[in-house]
C-alpha cells in the first residue's frame, strides 16, 4: 500500500495470532497495522476454507452476467446485485440507493427537473471500479462469440489526497490526514474464448471452461523476486573484518524504502522506480492547465515537498484502477506563491481532466543515475518513460548504501513492489538473511490479484452462468418422532414409580448406638 508507514511487521511464517500491547510502551502504527493484517489473513482464510475459491450465499449470489446487445451500439453486460467471496474476500455487487432529499417546499437549486431512478445493478460499462472508457477499442466488449466474463479482484490504499473526506477539518491545515483506508477493488472483465485455449466442443462444458479460466488465472501470477542489503565493503568475503566506513547505510533518517515495478514483462523491457517514503508523497491537483499543475499543497516540509528535478506520477482514481502505466514526468519550474509546477510534458489526456476522479501527483526519488549496476561496471540502457530499466543479477544501487538485487529469468507486473526499511541506527536494511549472512530472494509483497470466472457469452440472450452456490450451516432443530416421545414417556413413567416405591416402604428402621446397650449408664 502506499501510506505513510515506518514498517511492515506481519509475517504469516511466524505463526502470530494476536498483537499484545505492553504499558508504558511506545505504540507503533507497524503494531496496529500487523494486527489488523492478522486479523484479515484468520478471517479470509475461514471464509476460504468453508467456501472454495469463490462462491455467494444461495440466494442472494451476486455478479449475475445478463447479456445485453444493442444492435448498432456497443454491447453491454448487466451485473447482478449481492455478494460474492473470493479466495475468502468479500465483494458486494449491490448498487447503493441514493438519499432521500429533504422537502420542506423550498424549491431546489440546480436542475428542477426529477433526477432519474438509478438503475438496480451495475453494468460493464458504469461498474465503480472498472473505468471503462468507449472510445477504447481495447475496452469494448469481444465482437466474436463465446468469450468469458470475469471478476478480478485486488486492494489498495486510499488517502485523503484520493478521498477528501478522510481529513478531519477540525485539525486544522497543519494536520493534512490521519490514518490511510485499504479498498477492495472488483471488475468484471471479458476474456476472449481463444485465450483460454479449449478444444472443439469443449464450449458448453462448465467444468472445461473453469478448468481452462484456472490455468489462464495461474499463469498471470508475478514470478518477480528481489533481495535488498546495504552496501557490502571491497573485498568483504577476503577479510571480514575489514569494513569501510562508508559500506553501511548512510541515510540521515528512518526510511522505509518501496520499490516498485512500472511497466511489466521481461528484464531489458520493464522498469521499475523507488521511493524513500513507501510512496506516499502525493500532492491533490485542483486544475490542470497545460503543463502546469495547479495543488492544494506543496507539501509540509522540506522532506514531503516537490523540488525540481522530482519524478512524478500524474494518477486519478481510473488510473490507479485500470494499472496501465503512463510515462513518469519531471518537474521544471515549482511557483511556490501560485501553489503550482510545471511538467516535463503534457499528462496523458485519459488522466487527471475529470475533478470528480481526484486527480494527484505522486512523488518518486530515483534519479536518472541510480539503478546502474554497482561494482564498477559500464551499467546498462538508461531510463525509458521516467523509470529505471530492471537489469537482473547484479546490485542496484539506490541511494546511501541500499542496494536491490533482482533474480534473473523472471517476469515482472506493473505494481509488483517491495518494501526495505533502511535504520540509521544499525546503519543497514532490514531484510530476512541465512545463516551467512546472505540476503533472500523474495517475491513481491503484493499486489495479490484474485480471479473467478462468471460467466460463458455464448451469445445474444445465451449466457452460461459459471458462479457457485452455497446454502447457510444452520438449520431448524428437528423435531422428535414418535420412538423418541415414547420412550421419553417410558423414562418419565419409571421414575415416578421409582418415588411411589420408596415413599410405600417408609423410612428405614433406625439403628442402635455403638457398644449395643441402650441402657444410660450412671457416673
Amino acid at each position: 500500500m502506499h501510506a505513510d508507514i515506518s514498517r511492515t511487521t506481519y509475517r504469516p511464517d511466524r505463526h502470530y495470532s494476536a498483537v499484545i500491547a505492553q504499558q508504558g510502551r511506545v505504540q507503533l502504527d507497524a503494531d496496529t497495522n500487523e494486527q489488523t493484517a492478522i486479523q484479515l489473513a484468520q478471517a479470509r482464510a475461514v471464509a476460504a476454507d468453508l467456501i472454495g475459491r469463490h462462491g455467494g450465499p444461495a440466494g442472494a449470489t451476486g455478479f449475475a452476467i445478463r447479456f445485453e446487445g444493442r444492435g448498432i451500439e456497443l454491447d453491454d453486460l448487466a451485473i447482478g446485485g449481492g455478494r460474492y467471496y473470493v479466495d475468502g474476500i468479500g465483494l458486494d455487487a449491490s448498487r447503493p440507493r441514493p438519499g432521500t432529499p429533504v422537502d420542506d417546499g423550498e424549491p431546489a437549486g440546480g436542475d428542477k427537473e426529477a433526477a432519474p431512478a438509478s438503475p438496480a445493478g451495475w453494468t460493464y460499462w458504469d461498474q465503480p471500479d472498472g473505468h471503462r472508457d468507449p472510445e477504447r477499442p481495447g475496452d469494448r466488449l469481444p465482437t466474436a462469440f463465446p468469450y468469458l466474463a470475469y471478476l478480478k479482484v485486488w486492494e489498495r490504499s486510499v488517502t485523503a489526497a484520493e478521498d477528501p473526506a478522510l481529513r478531519e477539518t477540525a485539525l486544522g491545515s497543519a494536520v493534512p490526514d490521519t490514518a490511510a483506508r485499504l479498498k477492495t477493488v472488483w471488475q468484471v472483465l471479458p476474456l476472449e474464448g481463444s485465450r483460454l485455449g479449449l478444444e472443439d466442443g469443449a464450449d458448453r462444458d462448465k467444468g472445461k471452461v473453469r478448468a481452462a479460466f484456472d490455468a489462464w488465472a495461474a499463469a498471470q501470477v508475478s514470478t518477480a523476486r528481489m533481495a535488498a542489503r546495504s552496501e557490502r565493503p571491497d573485498h568483504a568475503d577476503e577479510d571480514p573484518c575489514t569494513v569501510r566506513p562508508d559500506a553501511r547505510y548512510r541515510g540521515p533518517e528512518n526510511q522505509l524504502y518501496r520499490v516498485e515495478v512500472h511497466e511489466g514483462g521481461e528484464a531489458g523491457e520493464a522498469t521499475f522506480k523507488w521511493s524513500r517514503e513507501n510512496g506516499s508523497v502525493t500532492f491533490a491537483v485542483d486544475r490542470l492547465d497545460g503543463t502546469w499543475a495547479e495543488l492544494d499543497s506543496l507539501g509540509g516540509d522540506g522532506r514531503l515537498d516537490l523540488n525540481v528535478g522530482d519524478r512524478v506520477e500524474f494518477a486519478d482514481t481510473a488510473y490507479v484502477s485500470r494499472g496501465e502505466p503512463l510515462p513518469l514526468l519531471r518537474v521544471e519550474e515549482v511557483d511556490l506563491p501560485g501553489r503550482r509546477v510545471r511538467l516535463s510534458d503534457e499528462p496523458d489526456p485519459s488522466v487527471g481532466r475529470r475533478p470528480e476522479l481526484r486527480p494527484f501527483l505522486r512523488r518518486w526519488d530515483h534519479r536518472p543515475g541510480s539503478g546502474r549496476p554497482s561494482g564498477g561496471g559500464r551499467g546498462g540502457p538508461g531510463p525509458r518513460g521516467g523509470a529505471l530499466r530492471i537489469e537482473e543479477g547484479g546490485w542496484l544501487p539506490l541511494e546511501d548504501g541500499v542496494e536491490v538485487y533482482f533474480e534473473p529469468g523472471r517476469t515482472y507486473r506493473h505494481g509488483d513492489f517491495w518494501t526495505v526499511a533502511a535504520r540509521t541506527s544499525t546503519g543497514g536494511v532490514e531484510w530476512p538473511a541465512d545463516a551467512a549472512r546472505r540476503p533472500l530472494l523474495r517475491p513481491a509483497a503484493g499486489i495479490r490479484v484474485h480471479y473467478a470466472p462468471l460467466a460463458w457469452v455464448l451469445g445474444e440472450g445465451s449466457v452460461a452462468d459459471l458462479r457457485l452456490a452455497f446454502g447457510p450451516l444452520a438449520g431448524p432443530i428437528p423435531a422428535a418422532d414418535e420412538e423418541e416421545l415414547a420412550a421419553e414417556a417410558a423414562a418419565e413413567e419409571e421414575a415416578v414409580a421409582a418415588e411411589r416405591a420408596a415413599a410405600a416402604a417408609g423410612p428405614p428402621p433406625s439403628l442402635p448406638p455403638a457398644g449395643g446397650d441402650e441402657t444410660p449408664h450412671g457416673n
